[in-house]
């Protein structure tokens, strides 16, 4: 008899199927054609939903000094409803999953006592099984794919894997549309600054120079950021003199 062949072997006892392989190169097309963080982390939570076995819900979220965790994505009011749960209780497998293991799969809740706390109330939320990725460590930001399964033992060693290729994609995508969305506001902030420097140099005889220095002059004397500083002279006509109250800042 002949042995099969090894390549074809391991093609079938992968989970990178050609189907798989297909739909995440048109994932990783879509995700780099948009310039929404939003929409892109929309994009990376449904195409969980659609690829990764078991997973009835899943969120993106944001972790900030082991203290607070942000929703940033979610596909229904279950996953942030438990994310926000992780945040009021310090615990859960989006923090571990963020600042210690790059995976943590949780088979049951109802049986789990690594968060005691955080494990009771989400299975009251309708929570039973999870499984979590990280995205990326940024300074005290980490960021992580969750998935949530309807019934216990959800997620196994193919979810795994899949869930794996999912964040890395993710993880380059969301990189991405964060240098594209600093770029879009770096953009508007000049134009604020050029305008703010065009009403000085009409209003005062000035070259754009001595414009900036006075925009400089006047965010530091404020504590306000140039961006702000120009935006305020811009809408108001007036240069801040001191820091504005919250509702004007």
């Amino acid at each position: 008899m002949d042995r099969p062949d090894a390549d074809t072997t391991r093609q079938e006892n992968s989970p990178v199927s050609a189907e798989l392989a297909t739909q995440l190169s048109e994932l990783a097309r879509e995700l780099q054609q948009e310039d929404d963080v939003h929409a892109v982390l929309s994009g990376i939570v449904y195409a969980a939903l659609d690829l990764i076995p078991g997973t009835a819900h899943a969120s993106i979220s944001l972790a900030t000094g082991r203290k607070t965790i942000d929703s940033k994505a979610a596909s229904g009011e279950l996953a942030r409803r438990v994310d926000a749960l992780q945040s009021s209780t310090g615990q859960g497998p989006c923090m571990d999953a963020a600042h210690e293991d790059r995976v943590v799969r949780v088979p049951d809740l109802s049986l789990e006592d690594r968060w005691p706390d955080f494990a009771r109330a989400a299975v009251e939320l309708g929570a039973r099984s999870m499984l979590s990725f990280q995205l990326f460590v940024e300074d005290d930001r980490l960021g992580a794919l969750n998935l949530y399964g309807a019934g216990p033992d959800a997620f196994d060693g193919e979810s795994e894997q899949i869930g794996l290729l999912v964040a890395a994609h993710a993880a380059v995508a969301f990189a991405d549309s964060q240098k594209i969305s600093q770029l879009g506001e770096a953009l508007v902030a000049r134009q604020l600054i050029g305008q703010a420097e065009g009403i000085l140099m009409e209003r005062y005889k000035i070259t754009a120079e001595q414009a900036f220095l006075l925009l400089s002059r006047a965010s530091s004397r404020s504590n306000l950021k140039l961006r702000d500083v120009a935006e305020h002279l811009a809408r108001s006509g007036e240069i801040v003199t001191q820091r504005l109250p919250a509702s004007e800042g």
